[in-house]
């Protein structure tokens, strides 16, 4: 890797690093937020979902539009925009502003600078080997930072304040800013290109109404089903309108054609579970922890080290594994091993042990989530040609992030619904993301055994 790919792949690294941060930190910081802004521990799940939300439902857009503005200029739009949302939510006084700052400005800035970090990614590595170390980089920097965020987040708001976090992610996006001016995007914008503004606001609209549907579970299941119900046929909608465009001639939003690849398709489920179960599990057992044990901020983000570490240690290896193992057999080994994980998880809290019992699952968890977050994104991003880098990596983010809007849904409601046994609810939640784990490993022993390039895979 030459000098110059590697300052320009810094900045890249980055800002999936203070993304993936975002999505995490503020689950040690329940406590403290709820009662500084006078809301509930559910108000501050609904400001950590709609964050990851944002983020998911506007990724496939704006991945298309890189093509039409650029990626460098999208990438640094989305940095200002991520910047005035830290500032907003440092600031808030209440629930409202902070949804606004966080979940809002925050969640477009995201949606508007993460796909152009993996479409420059695959457009200035050109080889195998290259590509496979910078996304192994810019992966294992969002594993970190996801797995940093409580212990970070957790020392930030115990020395100063909460807000004080938020400060911390303006200043990182700051220094972006100035390292992404070394950045060259390789392809020319093309301001003529169409864009598909009734696709975008489809394929949005249905994704936050789905995932509504899935977070009303606490209230009224009837009404749940309802909601999820007006999603899916929003979304089937939306598949109906990308495929009459096509039938037209027309450009649509996504390409149905991204989706009769089968080693894409595999390898899309398994980052969404991926994240699924990191966001669930970060997000589960920070309320349990603080809400049912009664452990502030530090002492809870400490607890996280274990997940830290595990995930630092095997994304690091990961750049020397793929040398000696198919990334097919780095996914299924990095799901055993975060299953046992959650299991681990499951059976030593019973009984209320101390704290340090949990460091053994959440080792696990990060050990097993580090060494399979690269070949899952290797996989997919290599299965495309040039052409369609920005529409596959908006779908790539995209599904990657609704894990985490899933993961924050799914198991923040079972627990959040069942705080008055909070042990109880504890467990089941981590059972059900067993369970999507268990799924994904299943759909990883179907991906091919034998592993080709990206031309191989366009022709």
């Amino acid at each position: 890797m030459s000098p110059a790919l590697r300052r320009m792949l810094i900045p890249l690294a980055l800002a999936q690093f203070i993304a993936s941060f975002a999505g995490s930190n503020m689950n040690v910081m329940i406590t403290d937020i709820s009662q500084d802004l006078n809301t509930t521990v559910q108000g501050v799940q609904v400001s950590i979902t709609l964050f990851l939300l944002v983020m998911a439902a506007l990724m496939i857009p704006c991945g298309k539009l890189t093509d039409r503005y650029g990626r460098k200029r999208l990438f640094s739009i989305g940095l200002v925009v991520y910047g005035i949302g830290a500032i907003l939510s440092a600031v808030a006084p209440g629930l409202g502003v902070l949804i606004l700052g966080n979940s809002i400005f925050e969640g477009v800035g995201t949606a508007l600078f993460i796909p152009p970090v993996y479409i420059l990614t695959t457009l200035l590595f050109t080889d195998l080997r290259s590509r496979a170390a910078a996304f192994g980089v810019i992966s294992g920097m969002g594993g970190i930072g996801a797995a940093t965020g409580p212990l970070i987040g957790g020392l930030i708001t115990t020395a100063i304040t909460w807000r004080a976090a938020f400060v911390f992610q303006a200043i990182i996006i700051a220094v972006i800013v100035l390292l992404a001016r070394r950045i060259q995007d390789p392809v020319p914008a093309d301001p003529e290109r169409p864009f598909d503004w009734v696709g975008a606001i489809l394929s949005a609209a249905g994704l936050v109404v789905f995932v509504g549907g899935i977070m009303a579970a606490d209230s009224n299941l009837g009404l749940m089903f309802l909601v999820i119900g007006i999603g899916a046929l929003i979304l089937a909608g939306f598949f109906a309108w990308v495929r009459s465009r096509e039938h037209t001639g027309k450009e649509a939003l996504l390409s149905t054609g991204l989706f009769r690849n089968r080693t894409s398709n595999l390898a899309l489920v398994t980052q969404n579970v991926q994240w699924l179960i990191l966001m669930g599990t970060s997000f589960t057992v920070a309320a349990y922890l603080q809400v049912v044990r009664g452990y502030n901020a530090i002492q809870t983000g400490v607890i996280f080290t274990a997940a830290t570490v595990g995930i630092l240690v095997s994304s690091l290896a990961v750049g020397g594994l793929v040398k000696y193992f198919k990334q097919r057999s780095l996914i299924i080994a990095g799901f055993v091993t975060t299953i046992a994980g959650v299991g681990l998880l499951v059976a030593l809290v019973a009984g209320r042990p101390g704290a340090w019992y949990f460091a053994p699952g959440l080792l696990l968890i990060g050990l097993g989530l580090g060494v399979m977050l690269t070949p899952s994104v290797n996989v997919v991003q290599s299965a495309f040609p040039e052409q369609l880098q920005g529409e596959i990596s908006g779908l790539s983010r995209s599904v990657s992030n609704l894990g985490s809007t899933f993961g924050t849904a799914i198991a923040g409601t079972i627990l959040v619904s069942g705080l008055a046994d909070g042990t109880r609810a504890y467990g089941a939640a981590m059972i059900v993301l067993g369970c999507f784990g268990l799924l994904a490993l299943g759909v990883a022993f179907f991906l091919p055994r034998s592993e080709s390039t990206p031309a191989a895979d366009a022709a």
